[in-house]
């Protein structure tokens, strides 16, 4: 007979597998009807574990489902999060392998530069601006092993918060940002305007959003380090993108960031 542990370590399996050979499975919440919260993030933590342990470096952490409608949709009424590994990580004008990923999209967000450790619970907006050395625009390529984006919240956040990989524009010291709740982003695809959104969509503030990162990792005894990148989560809703397509984000007061799809 098997227990509880097994079942886990089966889903965390499919994923890992899904994620290497970029071929997605079904719901794990329809394999395993009864799989919690709790439960999703052990299964993204071992295969964490196992892909540090096969040489990856943690970069940092990514921040899902801090929009208003995408709670709504999933019927929950705070984030998820994720990591990122050093591999998952780009530079501006990167050319992307599509076909590395099940089905990618792409979001536009600002990304933290931590300068100083972040540790929970009690962390606040002002304690991540001090805590932060630079922020940049970036284009967060979001993906999901689970077919046709079929996810519950307990399936997304076993898949990672459904991260892919991650595209940085240049870095801005934090002393000379604008006031991110006051920023706008534009999500471009293939030079035509997707959606825009304010920085205020993210949490009221992309550094509330980092806070709230900080304050529920205390739960599993973690920080966020000094030298780790935050992705703050998305202004706009996330388009699809494909081989041959060029996906571009800008951010007033920080910039643009591109990245093209081989």
């Amino acid at each position: 007979m098997t227990n509880a542990s097994d079942h886990l370590v089966a889903a965390a399996d499919l994923l890992y597998e899904a994620q290497c050979r970029a071929v997605p499975i079904p719901p794990l919440t329809e394999t395993y009807p009864n799989l919690t919260v709790e439960q999703a993030y052990w299964i993204q933590r071992l295969n964490l574990a196992r892909n540090v342990c096969r040489g990856a470096v943690l970069a940092g952490r990514k921040i899902g489902l801090t929009s208003a409608p995408m709670q709504r949709l999933l019927g929950v009424d705070e984030p998820d999060f994720g990591y990122v590994l050093d591999e998952m990580v780009h530079t501006d004008g990167a050319e992307v392998p599509a076909a590395a990923f099940c089905a990618p999209r792409v979001e536009p967000e600002v990304a933290f530069l931590l300068g100083a450790p972040l540790t929970g619970p009690g962390v606040t907006a002002g304690d991540v601006m001090a805590a932060t050395e630079a922020v940049a625009p970036a284009l967060e390529i979001v993906d999901s092993r689970i077919a046709d984006w079929r996810i519950a919240l307990a399936d997304t956040i076993a898949d990672n918060a459904s991260s892919g990989a991650v595209v940085l524009g240049q870095w801005i010291p934090v002393a000379q940002a604008p006031a991110l709740p006051d920023t706008t982003a534009t999500l471009v695809v293939n030079h035509t305007a997707v959606d825009t959104g304010t920085g205020a969509a993210v949490m009221g503030d992309p550094a509330l959003a980092v806070a709230w990162l900080a304050n529920a990792l205390a739960a599993f005894d973690v920080s966020l380090e000094a030298g780790q990148l935050v992705m703050s989560g998305s202004y706009t809703t996330a388009a699809f993108v494909d081989s041959g397509d060029r996906a571009s984000a800008h951010i007033s007061g920080l910039g643009t960031v591109t990245a093209s799809f081989g």
